[in-house]
């Protein structure tokens, strides 16, 4: 029986043929990046490889860094392995990591989600034999309702801040999350950008993504020079003396998260709006099924519940313990 192809080790997930680690929480040579979110994207790595529409994202988070890139299904062979990067559909530039040799082929998914969000490169099914995939979202409660659903309740939302003579203020993930709601947005106002949002912002426009008009909010902002508008901000802003500046305010957050009553009620905000950029139950699913392996390796989120059901339907399913996140944009960390 042949080597697997890819190993679990203290750094992260390894290929000891081709010598290069896929998205590592410790220091190594060489580093394949499948999207730009801290957990995944660390700094300190000899070497980078990633999609060329994440490496903007990534010197901007990461600093000065060595870095090269590939377009979506190009392969490229390391050391007598075939890599190849495919849409993971989670933020723009997110990517699958397919690695093949031998007749061995395996993909690491990255986070991912199969709808399409209108700004990120929609998610494609790789087929494989085995497939890391996470389960952030793995219970059958996350069911997640159609975007255009939710950007109704957004602007409705929006329109009866404004004409309440309040600003809302929307806390989301400055990286994928603030942009997709962005493009969701139309009310009666302008679009107001913490710091943290608009450089995100700024680095994705100076690549060519259309992103809608925003104002960056500095110092001198005066809520009152915009009338009915709607800010986004990093969760942890919007409870900060920094949204003081904009008076009668009501906040609310954007996250899959928000589809646990007990975690709105924590979260002290007026609304919830259950939108995330992670793969719900039928989509985690969906995804595998598309894959056709049999073997699956279940990372980040609700492992356990996750691969059990997985080993019920017939898979070859296994827990996998790595340092990525398991939460869905409450927090900003950059």
């Amino acid at each position: 029986m042949a080597s697997p192809l890819l190993t679990f080790r203290p750094e992260g997930i390894y290929c000891p043929i081709g010598d290069f680690y896929i998205d590592p929480w410790r220091k190594v040579s060489r580093a394949l990046i499948t999207h730009g979110h801290a957990d995944h994207a660390r700094p300190g790595m000899g070497r980078y490889l990633a999609t060329d529409i994440a490496a903007p994202v990534l010197r901007h988070r990461l600093g000065k860094i060595t870095i090269d890139t590939v377009t979506y299904g190009e392969a490229r062979d390391i050391n007598g392995v075939t890599v190849s990067f495919h849409p993971a559909g989670h933020v723009p530039g997110a990517a699958q990591i397919r690695v093949a040799y031998k007749g061995q082929i395996w993909v690491v998914s990255g986070d991912y989600k199969i709808e399409d969000d209108g700004l990120s490169t929609p998610f494609e099914p790789v087929p494989c034999t085995h497939f890391i995939t996470e389960s952030t979202f793995g219970l059958p409660v996350f069911r997640w309702r159609a975007q255009s659903e939710v950007a109704a309740d957004l602007n409705r939302w929006w329109a009866d801040c404004a004409a309440a003579g309040k600003v809302a203020m929307l806390g989301a993930y400055s990286l994928g999350k603030a942009q997709r709601l962005m493009t969701m947005l139309d009310g009666p106002g302008p679009i107001l950008t913490h710091g943290a949002v608009e450089a995100t912002n700024a680095v994705l426009r100076g690549q060519g993504i259309a992103l809608p008009d925003t104002i960056h909010v500095t110092a001198d902002t005066n809520a009152k020079d915009h009338p009915g508008a709607l800010v986004i901000a990093p969760p942890s802003a919007l409870a900060a003396k920094w949204a003081q500046r904009f008076g009668p305010r009501e906040t609310g957050f954007a996250s899959g998260w928000m589809a646990i009553r007990g975690i709105r009620r924590r979260r002290a905000g007026d609304r919830g709006f259950v939108i995330s950029d992670h793969a719900d139950w039928p989509g985690l699913l969906q995804a595998i099924k598309e894959t056709g392996a049999d073997n699956v390796y279940v990372t980040h989120g609700y492992t356990d519940i996750f691969s059990r059901y997985l080993c019920e339907q017939g898979y070859n399913a296994q827990i996998v313990q790595t340092e990525f996140g398991a939460e869905d944009d409450t927090d900003e960390a950059a």
